[in-house]
């Protein structure tokens, strides 16, 4: 009998290869029991297999210090917006205040189902590997379910150099007591979840499980169902500051468990073209590290792109609109909310706020757009230490313009209200994008009507608008990514 233990293969090839089997470990969900092909699987059941409905979810995070968070009417926000708006315009500007959840952001409520099904489970312990935020809302969950934490976060350059944002974040996961993995920029933040994972057999509180999405689906219910009873009807329009899709997907799968079926759903992230996210050199250049384009148009087109097999936060398949704004138009509005309202709240959380601006001064003065989400700010998440290191890397900031912003080179903040506009972004490309990313991963020529469905479903389309788009997408040179 050989008693020699066999070595394990810990080069990036091999736990890579591994991934499937380590995911299925760590959360105790075979996502292979709801794939019906490369690309399509049952979404429904996947999300059904919880075994949550919304009340128990509440009852779960009201242990936790979590939910039921106040809606604030800004009124003299939207006096300011009505104006400079057209006569009979100017909705009126909801903000639901999520910074009065445990950690501070609604990224809580994320993190709270995963920690009782944890603790459920009999894990130790949770892992998960974020920006901050996130890992923050897990330190503090596990922190009061008794479980341990680590936190596996990007932070540095290659020079050793961290965005104060990104910094700040991560002492407030060493505050909740999680252990915190500093990395720098690329790929090694994947293989180092992996292997923490493997090596810990903690529990994967990854942002994309079906267990995330479900614990933000409180919020669009209370929303839903506050604003009715407050102003007895639904709300026009929720803007939704969205990177990975999972704050969009829940909240819009809320207001459905509300009633709120007509009311419409804006995504809305900071503008950074031209800035890789996973660039060493463009790590620095950009003022927020989450809500922008870098996340949220790949994973708009593709949301499978992430930590665990099937990710569970499908942002296409729920949104009606995108609008895109500028940094320094984000900037300008913190300043406006905490001048105006008397709330200081970080810019990050502050990115729905603004596209609600400018789309709150198109509507009419009885409809109702409701601003999501807000963060906590301080130290380097505060706009001042934001600008400050934008300065610092030779960015130039200055007031003007923000159709003069060009990100990592200039933040330009607006001089008056009404240049508060953003863009809106075309639903379609991004659509085609999506269709495009599915035809690489599956042959079109092998699409069975089953994954037209399933397409048609995750981009909010029908199979008659997949097959007219994917016939074209079988011509050469027809991608649109």
């Amino acid at each position: 009998m050989n008693d020699a233990v066999t070595a394990v293969d810990h080069s990036y090839a091999a736990v890579l290869a591994r991934r499937n089997d380590i995911m299925k470990a760590s959360l105790g969900m075979d996502y292979e029991a709801f794939a019906t092909s490369p690309i399509a699987f049952d979404y429904p059941a996947m999300m059904a297999a919880t075994g949550y409905d919304l009340e128990r979810i509440a009852a779960i995070q009201r242990q936790t210090k979590v939910g039921e968070t106040p809606l604030y009417e800004l009124r003299r926000l939207t006096d300011a917006v009505r104006s400079i708006a057209e006569p009979g315009k100017g909705a009126r500007i909801l903000l639901k205040d999520e910074a009065a959840n445990a950690s501070g952001s609604f990224k809580a409520r994320r993190a709270s189902i995963s920690a009782y099904e944890a603790q459920a489970k009999g894990y130790a312990g949770m892992v998960t590997a974020t920006s901050g935020n996130y890992g923050a809302a897990v330190a503090s969950q596990a922190a009061q379910r008794g479980l341990k934490c680590i936190v596996v976060q990007e932070v540095y350059d290659s020079h050793g150099v961290g965005q104060p944002e990104i910094v700040e974040k991560g002492r407030a996961c060493a505050a909740y007591g999680a252990e915190v993995l500093r990395l720098t920029i690329g790929p090694e933040l994947f293989y180092v979840l992996l292997r923490t994972l493997e090596e810990t057999g903690f529990f994967n509180a990854s942002l994309y499980t079906p267990f995330g999405i479900r614990g933000v689906e409180t919020l669009g219910a209370e929303i839903g169902r506050e604003v009715t009873q407050r102003y007895g009807r639904a709300p026009d329009v929720v803007v939704v500051t969205h990177a990975g899709g999972g704050n969009l997907t829940g909240t819009a799968r809320g207001l459905l468990a509300a009633g709120c079926a007509d009311t419409q759903v804006m995504a809305c992230s900071v503008d950074l073209s031209g800035l890789h996210m996973a660039s060493d050199t463009d790590f620095n250049q950009k003022s927020f590290t989450t809500g922008h384009t870098g996340f949220g148009i790949p994973f708009a087109t593709w949301p499978d792109r992430v930590d665990v097999p099937r990710n569970a936060a499908r942002a296409l398949r729920y949104l009606d609109g995108y609008h895109l704004v500028s940094q320094g138009e984000v900037f300008y509005v913190t300043e406006l909310l905490a001048k105006l309202e008397g709330i200081e709240r970080g810019p990050a959380g502050n990115t729905s706020l603004t596209a609600a601006i400018a789309l709150a001064a198109t509507m009419e003065r009885d409809q109702i757009v409701v601003v999501q989400e807000s963060e906590y700010t301080g130290a380097g998440k505060h706009h001042n230490s934001q600008l400050a290191f934008a300065r610092q890397r030779g960015i130039e900031v200055r007031r003007g313009d923000p159709r003069d912003n060009v990100p990592g080179r200039a933040i330009v903040i607006p001089q008056r209200l009404d240049q508060v506009t953003g863009t809106p972004l075309e639903l379609t490309r991004l659509r085609r994008s999506y269709l495009a990313q599915a035809a690489l991963h599956h042959p079109v020529a092998r699409w069975t009507d089953t994954d037209v469905e399933f397409l048609a479903a995750d981009t909010k389309t029908t199979p008659q608008w997949v097959r007219e788009h994917a016939a074209t997408l079988a011509r050469p040179g027809a991608s649109d990514d």
